[in-house]
């Protein structure tokens, strides 16, 4: 039995926005839970304003109660990163855990990291979410690399980004662990009610396309989906729930082109943590047509939902839906999209897949999260001594 600890985590959390801060959150809540000490440092600057293709970095929904939420961090201030750095030293945590999943925070978290391990008692472990970046730059090696060196143990939530960590000359315990559910955004109510909240037509059937737009997650092949002739018979919508963080003249403009305007209905502000339930509930199938991927947070949403997914062949993805099961595997192509949604709907999948999803979802708990900590904790431990 693993006794009392001190758990620092370092990442973004509220006043932040997004999937990230909402999985530190929970990660925190389930440490406390536990009888261990959670501590959160989060940033005050995440991104310059310019670097940030949103519309805002901060929450509209209240601060999570019961949480130590520190605002600290600033990005691209060293002499903030020493004094974050030694602030948390002083902590004394047996753990602090970084999340890392961009090469922009390699310098500011490797920095810091550094400074915490000179108390010669706190141990780092960092939750990758990609080592290798969707969008490259000339720079991401070197600023990676600089962030790896600074951890002692690694926790991957996909296996294709556990096996990226091969390419940097690191050390130390790995370990896998599925990402947990995201079972944060409400309980389950029926599609009616869901519907009717969002102002939806009850007779149609709706595809949800959920989360922030950028090119390489592939909203332009499913839109090209949406126009193939097999589904022209059958009375789809498609949901496009999220905030562009790319040009939307382009997926406008294919609308337009493909002529399927009234077909898409689309919410592009940011959707805040008390409507995402919504938009679930009143999906009939998810789908995520990435071009590029690793873990996807919107996959551990739908499982908490029990909605049936598309997904495409890439990254970690296939990992986590099985084909035939909790939904579709396919490429990343239209034909296949429109197979599969085709399939669904006319061979009425729904209870069984729904059957799959209740007992599949079973096994993403966040106490599997925290056994895979300590046990990497434990791992560095035998290699320290």
């Amino acid at each position: 039995m693993t006794g009392k600890k001190k758990i620092v985590i370092i990442g973004p959390a509220y006043p932040l926005r997004g999937g990230l801060a909402t999985y530190d959150e929970r990660l925190a809540r389930e440490f406390t839970d536990q009888g261990h000490e959670a501590i959160l440092y989060t940033f005050r600057l995440q991104y310059p304003g310019f670097l940030f293709p949103g519309k805002t970095q901060y929450s509209t929904d209240p601060a999570p109660a019961g949480l130590d939420v520190r605002v600290r961090i600033n990005s691209i201030h060293p002499l903030n990163w020493i004094r974050v750095g030694r602030e948390i030293s002083r902590l004394r945590p047996g753990i602090v855990i970084i999340r890392y999943w961009l090469p922009f925070m390699g310098p500011s978290l490797g920095t810091i990291a550094r400074i915490i391990k000179r108390n010669g008692i706190s141990r780092i472990i960092t939750i990758a979410d990609n080592i290798i970046p969707h969008e490259r730059r000339f720079y991401d090696r070197w600023l990676t690399c600089f962030y790896l060196k600074s951890s002692d143990g690694f926790l991957f939530m996909s296996r294709s980004v556990m096996k990226d960590l091969d390419r940097f000359p690191v050390t130390g315990p790995r370990r896998y662990c599925p990402h947990p559910l995201y079972d944060t955004y409400g309980d389950i109510i029926d599609k009616v009610t869901a519907r009717q909240q969002l102002g939806l037509d009850q007779k149609c059937l709706y595809l949800l396309f959920f989360g922030f737009i950028r090119d390489y997650k592939g909203l332009d092949i499913l839109l090209i989906t949406l126009a193939q002739d097999r589904l022209k018979s059958l009375p789809i919508r498609l949901i496009i729930a999220g905030e562009y963080y790319t040009d939307s003249r382009p997926y406008q403009e294919l609308i337009e082109r493909l002529r399927i305007g009234d077909r898409v209905i689309a919410f592009n502000d940011f959707i805040p943590n008390s409507a995402v339930f919504l938009f679930f509930c009143a999906a009939d199938l998810v789908v995520q047509p990435y071009r590029d991927a690793t873990q996807s947070g919107v996959t551990q949403i739908a499982y908490h939902f029990n909605k049936p997914m598309i997904i495409t062949n890439v990254g970690g993805l296939a990992e986590m839906v099985p084909d035939g099961k909790a939904g579709y595997v396919v490429e990343p192509d239209p034909m296949e999209l429109a197979d599969a949604v085709a399939d669904y709907f006319e061979q009425d999948r729904e209870a069984a897949f729904v059957s799959f999803i209740r007992e599949e979802k079973k096994k993403y708990s966040w106490n599997n999260m925290i056994v895979n900590i300590f046990a990497v904790e434990e791992e560095i431990g035998k290699l320290k001594y």
